[in-house]
């Protein structure tokens, strides 16, 4: 049985990781910075007061017809779509910040609302939701009685 030494060439073993790593490095640059492959939350704030719950999420350059909003007990979802527009052959972009395609929001609320009575608006870019709370829910202010 006959064994052969190699000789080590660590310069070898440094092009080999230094090659990984650009590999590594494109994928993840590509995924997050092209706009192709990215995808897009919409930015929401949720408020409560005495009889209502609110969720106003941005969602400008979304069609109504693209909206989606669901209620089941506690969760509200939001869904929808914005089209990328279509490109026409006399342009040439230079940059493209924006996000398009599909969407999905989620949201656990504090409380389980009537689907019934939730109410959606749809302005300036913005959707309101205005979500009822129960009864249960509601802040009862209780007489003490001085004796």
């Amino acid at each position: 049985m006959k064994s052969t030494l190699k000789l080590w060439e660590p310069f070898q073993d440094l092009v080999r990781l230094e090659d990984e790593f650009d590999r590594w490095y494109d994928s993840l640059v590509r995924r997050f910075f092209n706009p192709e492959m990215r995808t897009w939350m919409p930015a929401i704030d949720i408020a409560e007061n005495d009889g209502n719950i609110e969720v106003r999420a941005e969602i400008p350059g979304v069609n109504k017809e693209d909206l989606k909003v669901t209620v089941e007990g506690d969760v509200l979802s939001i869904s929808g779509e914005r089209k990328k527009e279509s490109e026409t052959k006399d342009k040439k972009y230079h940059r493209i910040e924006r996000y398009y395609g599909k969407f999905c929001r989620t949201i656990n609320l504090p409380y389980a609302v009537e689907a019934e009575k939730v109410k959606a608006t749809y302005k300036d870019g913005v959707l309101t939701i205005t979500l009822p709370k129960p009864e249960t829910a509601k802040t009862k202010e209780i007489e003490v009685e001085v004796k």
